[in-house]
């Protein structure tokens, strides 16, 4: 009879990935960000264990957004008090904390638990090309994607 496999923790090696979202669509950029965070291009990916990397984004404040979203689409956040929704727009957003918008659209692509906010905590967004994770020895990632 085949046993189902679990990786344990010291199964788990966690790599370093840099990505440069200049000019990458802010969804696709997302996708893959996500795909590494929860370890899904690994041989020993199980769902419910964290196998995934570390994912540095750079240049946030240059990433892309399709179509009319700069102007119409609002990112939306909520105090916790009645009457306490906020919106805005992505073009304010993206002047103000571009960072902001990069991890929202990677938050929104993990798991809504305890195991997605342990991969999200392996996120690192900065708004310009400096970062200092230079020790870590990061690898560059590179995307795929179709001309826009």
């Amino acid at each position: 009879m085949t046993r189902t496999f679990t990786p344990k923790a010291d199964d788990i090696t966690r790599e370093w990935v840099i990505i440069d979202a200049t000019d990458i669509v802010l969804g696709r950029l997302a996708s893959h960000a996500a795909s590494l965070l929860r370890g899904k291009h690994k041989a020993i990916f199980a769902n419910h264990v964290d196998t995934g990397d570390f994912v540095i984004i750079v240049n946030a404040e240059k990433v892309a957004l399709t179509g009319s979203k700069l102007a119409q689409k609002k990112a939306y956040r909520h105090s916790g008090y009645p009457g306490g929704l906020r919106a805005t727009s992505y073009t304010e957003l993206l002047e103000k904390h571009p960072t902001r918008a990069v991890e929202k659209a990677v938050r929104g692509m993990l798991p809504k638990n305890s195991l997605g906010r342990a991969q999200l905590s392996k996120l690192k967004v900065y708004a310009g090309a400096e970062h200092p994770h230079a020790a870590q020895q990061p690898k560059p990632y590179t995307l795929t994607q179709v001309a826009q």
